[in-house]
């Protein structure tokens, strides 16, 4: 199979490798040409931690259409916010029946995608999916070398709409079983937990980044933070009920998702998770914690709430707030309902148009 990799961060790098050594032709695009230089001299992607091998991908570039031409899976593992723009980037290269999946899609990928596609004008039968979270917790060590931390072993994935889910999960368990299958995208969109612990912990944690204190994002985690946490999350529980969904807590996914998390709280799990013990905060607070997670995770599940008249005062003030410290219109740039093309539509008909 003929698979394309959008992205040569640490997850393109280790899905690119994963993927290679299942013994498929991978081609990785990545805007950096610094980067694509280096990974091209190399040839190829070494993975350390929880897997060992080295992958060997047929060609990287810094032209997109070079690499999804004749792609018969494309693997979009960029920030969600560089989604719409590399929509826009392959919309003249697409084929019928090309499957593209966003990893992960965070909150509203697909109905973003797609919108953009069918803004410019794109009739084509394309298969359109978001996975739930990276398949990978990873580290870039260097350049071609990826720490693989922990392999999440379940991930729910669903295409837009949810009638071709069975389709995508039958290519993707050529070298993941992991996938398993959500409703509908409104499930993978509210099973966004990193929206919900990401930008917190920043925030509350914004004058040690600033000062360079160095600390463990999730290690050092406190009592008060993560009683925070669970109260956002009690809001994405609550927008997910009034569309019908019951998704799994944030306390209950840390350990669902990984293997050996010890603890009863939500403090504890994430104190003592081993996918997660050194995995250090940010250096700076503009990261993707923030500039991410607000704008396709936040922001998309507060308006979401406010189709189905659910208030989301946590929400509103994590999007204000970190607004303000970036000087960043998140409410304008990021998954608006206008930006997912669900700007018209009721709770009840943004269901049906899902399925």
């Amino acid at each position: 199979m003929n698979v394309a990799v959008i992205g040569a961060g640490n997850g393109g790098q280790a899905l690119a490798a994963w993927i290679s050594n299942c013994g498929h032709n991978v081609k990785i695009y990545d805007r950096n040409e610094s980067r694509v230089k280096q990974l091209k001299k190399k040839g190829f992607i070494e993975l350390v931690g929880e897997a060992n091998f080295r992958g060997f991908f047929a060609k990287i570039s810094t032209k997109i259409d070079e690499i999804v031409f004749d792609a018969d899976l494309i693997m979009v593992a960029t920030t969600a916010i560089a989604h719409n723009s590399i929509a826009l980037q392959i919309a003249p290269y697409l084929k019928d029946n090309q499957i593209i999946v966003l990893n992960p899609g965070r909150t509203g990928g697909a109905l973003e995608f797609r919108n953009t596609l069918n803004k410019v004008g794109i009739s084509k039968k394309i298969f359109i999916a978001e996975a739930q979270t990276l398949v990978f917790a990873c580290r870039l060590i260097e350049n071609g070398k990826v720490n693989i931390i922990g392999i999440k072993e379940k991930v729910l994935i669903s295409a837009l709409p949810s009638s071709d889910t069975s389709i995508v999960i039958k290519t993707l368990e050529l070298f993941f079983k992991c996938f398993y299958p959500a409703k509908n995208v409104l499930e993978t969109s509210f099973e966004n937990i990193g929206a919900i612990f990401h930008p917190c912990v920043v925030l509350f944690n914004e004058a040690a980044i600033e000062r360079g204190d160095q600390f463990y994002f999730y290690r050092d985690m406190t009592s008060g933070l993560a009683r925070l946490i669970e109260q956002a999350d009690n809001e994405r529980l609550a927008v997910a009920k009034a569309y019908g969904y019951s998704p799994i807590s944030a306390k209950d996914w840390v350990a669902d998702a990984y293997v050996g998390v010890c603890g009863d709280t939500l403090c504890e799990r994430m104190q003592n998770n081993p996918a997660y013990y050194d995995i250090l905060a940010p250096k700076t607070i503009n990261c993707r914690q923030i500039t991410e997670d607000i704008p396709t995770g936040i922001l998309p599940l507060s308006e979401l709430g406010k189709v189905a008249g659910v208030p989301t005062p946590i929400f509103d003030a994590l999007i204000t707030i970190c607004s303000f410290l970036l000087d960043q219109n998140f409410r304008k740039e990021g998954r608006s309902l206008i930006n997912l093309g669900l700007e018209k539509y009721s709770v009840n008909e943004i269901k049906k148009i899902i399925m």
